[in-house]
């Protein structure tokens, strides 16, 4: 299947073999090696979820705008190593940057980036700084991008009290009669109702600016270099939309701020990390530069909340709606991420005032 659907597009080489990425939560992913004489080259095809992402046309036509914003940035600042700083898209033979198969499918292929490697957690505070800098190094870059360019592919996507309600919905309806194994992580997400408007408050009253944003700006979406830990590129542009900064950086906090594993089923394993919450917000403003305005670098500690509020409250609706959306490899998985995002709100709201300490210091250092 997959030579075929790689002779749709302009590739370099033959197929010889590829092999499935298991770590995503939505699309099917493939590492494929092509030989091109006595050449090896990969590429990465993808086979997009048009169940999450109806409109897969404007996901593309998204990550086209964005990379090529990027990529001439790149160009205009003399970086060398572009190919491996921003993903390429791979057009079809037809000119295309999708190709859709008789049977509906939508496929892209990306070129593959050599030497890298993704994190599933951060080790050190390091780690946490450089993912947290590249993400705050692509919010700069895009910043001039006006938010009306790009397509809303998720409707609502970080509409917290909509994620809110769709919980409440799937409690009462108890479809798949999993709400009675659930009462702590329900119970926990109703203590934590008082964050549905958290971040839509500050975004009002301080008037905040809809942004190109990543929305997704998980630890995850990072590629390392293998040798030197350096942050290298951004991935996973799926939901690259108009959005508010405060969104990635929340991302940012639930993911890179504890070593935890996002499904660790031991909440007693989940906290927030001090120091990696200081390299986070340290990281992003080092690397946004004079993006964020005062009332978005006081939210951070509030972003971290939220996001991991909203992430929970996502993965127990759909524990309890039978795991339709995100990918599972074992039972009670979305309950799991459920209870460790809970345990990230618990622990924030635990050191709120250290951290609020730490943001502080950091924000008269940048």
């Amino acid at each position: 299947m997959l030579a075929a659907i790689g002779a749709r597009f302009a590739l370099q080489g033959h197929y010889i073999s590829a092999e499935r990425y298991d770590g995503g939560h939505i699309n099917d992913t493939y590492f494929a090696t092509y030989r091109d004489g006595s050449v090896i080259r990969r590429y990465v095809h993808q086979r997009i979820n048009t169940n999450v992402f109806p409109n897969a046309l404007e996901v593309n036509q998204n990550i086209a705008r964005v990379t090529r914003h990027i990529r001439e940035k790149f160009r205009l600042s003399g970086i060398a190593d572009i190919e491996r700083r921003v993903l390429q898209l791979v057009p079809t033979v037809d000119g295309a940057h999708v190709y859709v198969t008789t049977e509906g499918e939508y496929w892209r292929t990306y070129g593959y980036i050599e030497k890298t490697v993704p994190r599933m957690r951060v080790q050190t505070p390091a780690d946490a700084f450089a993912a947290a800098r590249a993400f705050g190094e692509f919010s700069a870059l895009l910043a001039d991008l006006p938010a009306a360019s790009v397509h809303e592919t998720i409707r609502a996507f970080h509409d917290t009290p909509a994620r809110l309600s769709a919980l409440e919905h799937a409690i009462d309806t108890d479809t798949c009669n999993r709400a009675a194994g659930a009462k702590k992580e329900i119970a926990d997400a109703m203590r934590l109702k008082y964050l549905a408007c958290a971040l839509i408050d500050v975004a009002k009253t301080a008037q905040l600016p809809l942004r190109v944003v990543h929305n997704d700006s998980k630890i995850t979406n990072v590629l390392f270099d293998e040798s030197t830990g350096e942050a290298v590129c951004i991935v996973d542009l799926d939901t690259v939309m108009p959005g508010l900064t405060l969104f990635d950086v929340g991302e940012l906090v639930r993911t890179a701020a504890t070593r935890a594993a996002e499904d660790e089923a031991d909440p007693e394993k989940v906290y927030v990390d001090g120091e990696f919450f200081e390299a986070v917000a340290a990281g992003f403003l080092s690397g946004s530069g004079t993006l964020c305005c005062r009332a978005e670098r006081d939210a951070f500690v509030t972003a971290g909340k939220v996001l991991a509020f909203e992430n929970g409250v996502r993965f127990l609706a759909d524990h309890l709606n039978g795991d339709t959306y995100f990918r599972i490899h074992r039972a009670n998985q979305n309950l799991d991420r459920a209870r460790a995002q809970f345990a990230i709100v618990a622990s924030l709201e635990k050191q709120e005032e250290d951290l609020r300490r730490r943001l502080d210091a950091v924000t008269r250092a940048a």
